[in-house]
C-alpha cells in the first residue's frame, strides 16, 4: 500500500462536521410502539395511533441533559406507517386519531430539536410492507424517493439521512433492489450537507448494535466497504431479539498499515458510527423498564466510542403516550453528568508542555506547545520536522496528580496518520494504542500519581498533526 496515498485521505467536510457532533440521539417512534413489537407486520389499523401525551420538548430536555448534539428520527420504519401527512399514502398520521388527523410527528420533533440546539436527522426505511408497490422495482423506487423528498425539503436542514438496508419478508416474502444511487443522488441534491449514513457512502456502521468498539478503529479503509447490499447482508436478518447484544469478531482490524499490506485498491474516509440503545430493544416495551442500561455502561460506551475515533448513536425509545420514560431520563441525565466530570477534569492548569520538535513550515505561526491543552475543534495542531523520527509530547505538572487517563486527538482535516502511541507515567510505560483519529481516550486500569506524562508517537504513515494531548485527574 502507497504511504503516501493512505496517509492523505481526508474526511469532506460533512464528515468532519458530522464527526464532531460526537454522540446523538436515535428515537425509535411509530406504530410499533403502540403494538409493543421491534418489527410491524404492515397494514396496522391507523387508529392504533394515538400517543396523547406526546412531548417533544420532553425529550429535547432529555436528550440535552446527556450531553447529544443532535436526533434522528423513525420517520418510517418496515411497517409502512409514516409520521408526517405524506401525500403518497394513506397510511400515516392524517388517518389515525392523533390530533384529529391533523398531527405531524416529524414537525414536531424537527422544530423542538432546533429549538433547543440540537440538529435533527431522518431515517426512513427503504423496507415497507405496507406500500403495494414494494419488490417491483422502479415504481417502488418512485414512491420511496417521493417520500425522501418530502423529508428533505419540508423541515429544515437535515443532519443525516440514516439508511439500514432492511430488505424483504423472509424467504418467501418480496424483494426490492434498491436504487442506491438514486436515492444518494437525491440526497445530496437537496440537504448536500447531510451525511448518508450506515448504508451510504460517508458513515460506516461499526458492525454490531451492542455499543461495542473495535479496539484499534480506522477511518480510512478500503472503498468497498461503502457497499450498501454489503452492509444489508451484515445487519439484522430476523426479529428474533438475539442481534441487539451480538459482538463479530472477525472484522476487528479493518484499515491497519497490517491490515492493507497487500491490498492495492482503492481508499475511501469512511469513519465508524457506535449505535445501540438504552434497552434490549429499540422500540419502548413496558417490560424494559427495569432493563434500562446504567449511566456507568453507558458512560464506559461513550468513552469507548467517542474515545475510540467512533460517534456514539444512542437509542431513546418514547412511550406510546410520547414521552420518554423516567427510567430513561433517569439514565441520560446520569451519564451526562458522568461525561460533564470527566470533562471538567482535564488538566490545563499548572501543566508545562514540551515537544521532541516542531515543523514552523506546517505548524500554524505563534504555535506554543500549551496549545495542546486545548481541546476547541479548531485549535492549532502541532506537527514535528520530518527528521523527528520518535515525535515525543512531555507533561510535566507543577504537582503530583492523582490521573485515570489521557486525551488524544490528530487533526483529522489532514487524514489519520498515528500508527503507534505508548504513554509513560513517570517513566514507566502505561499504555500502547495504535489508531488516534480524531480522538482518543486512554484510560488507565488504575488511578496513577504523577508528575510527569510522556507520549511518544513511535508509528506514523507520514507527518503527525496532533491536536491535543491532555491527563485527566481521577
Amino acid at each position: 500500500m502507497n504511504e503516501d496515498y493512505l496517509a492523505n485521505i481526508r474526511p469532506t467536510h460533512r464528515q468532519l462536521q458530522w464527526q464532531r457532533m460526537e454522540m446523538y440521539a436515535f428515537t425509535h417512534f411509530g406504530m410499533n410502539t403502540m403494538t409493543d413489537r421491534e418489527w410491524g407486520l404492515g397494514h396496522e389499523d391507523p387508529a392504533l395511533f394515538n400517543p396523547v401525551g406526546f412531548d417533544a420538548d420532553q425529550w429535547m430536555e432529555a436528550l440535552k441533559a446527556a450531553g447529544m448534539t443532535g436526533v434522528i428520527l423513525t420517520c418510517k420504519h418496515h411497517d409502512g406507517f409514516c409520521l408526517w401527512p405524506s401525500a403518497y399514502t394513506k397510511h400515516s398520521v392524517a388517518s389515525s386519531p392523533w390530533k384529529d388527523g391533523k398531527g405531524d410527528v416529524v414537525r414536531e420533533v424537527s422544530d423542538a430539536a432546533r429549538r433547543h440546539g440540537l440538529k435533527f436527522g431522518v431515517y426512513l426505511s427503504p423496507w415497507d410492507r405496507t406500500e403495494a408497490a414494494y419488490g417491483s422495482g422502479k415504481d417502488y423506487d418512485d414512491y420511496y424517493v417521493n417520500q425522501l423528498i418530502e423529508l428533505l425539503t419540508h423541515y429544515g436542514p437535515i443532519f443525516t439521512v440514516w439508511l439500514d438496508g432492511a430488505c424483504g419478508e423472509g424467504p418467501n416474502g418480496k424483494k426490492q433492489q434498491y436504487d442506491w444511487r438514486r436515492y444518494y443522488n437525491v440526497v445530496r441534491a437537496l440537504q448536500p450537507e447531510a451525511v448518508i449514513s450506515v448504508s451510504g457512502p460517508d458513515v460506516r456502521w461499526c458492525g454490531n448494535e451492542a455499543g461495542h468498539t473495535r479496539e484499534n478503529e480506522w477511518s480510512v479503509v478500503p472503498e468497498r466497504l461503502r457497499s450498501a447490499e454489503l452492509t444489508a447482508a451484515k445487519s439484522q436478518q430476523a426479529d428474533d431479539g438475539e442481534f441487539s447484544r451480538l459482538v463479530r469478531s472477525d472484522e476487528e482490524d479493518l484499515g491497519s498499515r497490517k491490515a492493507l499490506a497487500d491490498y492495492d485498491g482503492p481508499l475511501a474516509w469512511y469513519p465508524s458510527e457506535v449505535n445501540t440503545s438504552t434497552r434490549p430493544g429499540w422500540f419502548y416495551h413496558e417490560n424494559e423498564d427495569a432493563q434500562v442500561r446504567t449511566p456507568e455502561e453507558l458512560f464506559d460506551i461513550w468513552a469507548s466510542a467517542v474515545g475510540g475515533n467512533a460517534t456514539f448513536l444512542l437509542n431513546v425509545p418514547p412511550t406510546p403516550r410520547g414521552l420518554i420514560a423516567d427510567a430513561d431520563v433517569k439514565a441520560l441525565a446520569g451519564l451526562g453528568k458522568l461525561v460533564a466530570d470527566f470533562k471538567g477534569r482535564m488538566i490545563a492548569d499548572g501543566v508545562t508542555v514540551s515537544v521532541s520538535s516542531t515543523c514552523r513550515r506546517c505548524t500554524a505561526r505563534g504555535f506554543e506547545p500549551a496549545a495542546l491543552l486545548d481541546t476547541a475543534a479548531d485549535s492549532a495542531a502541532w506537527t514535528p520536522t520530518c527528521r523527528d523520527a520518535e515525535p515525543t509530547v512531555t507533561l510535566d505538572f507543577d504537582a503530583p496528580c492523582s490521573l485515570s487517563a489521557v486525551v488524544l486527538r490528530e487533526d483529522i482535516t489532514q487524514g489519520q496518520r498515528i500508527d503507534a502511541v505508548d504513554v509513560y507515567v513517570d517513566g514507566q510505560l502505561l499504555a500502547h494504542r495504535e489508531s488516534v483519529g480524531y480522538q482518543r481516550i486512554i484510560r488507565f486500569d488504575e488511578p496513577v500519581t504523577a508528575r510527569q506524562v510522556v507520549i511518544r508517537i513511535p508509528g506514523f504513515r507520514t507527518r503527525v498533526h496532533l491536536a491535543s494531548a491532555i491527563a485527566v485527574e481521577a
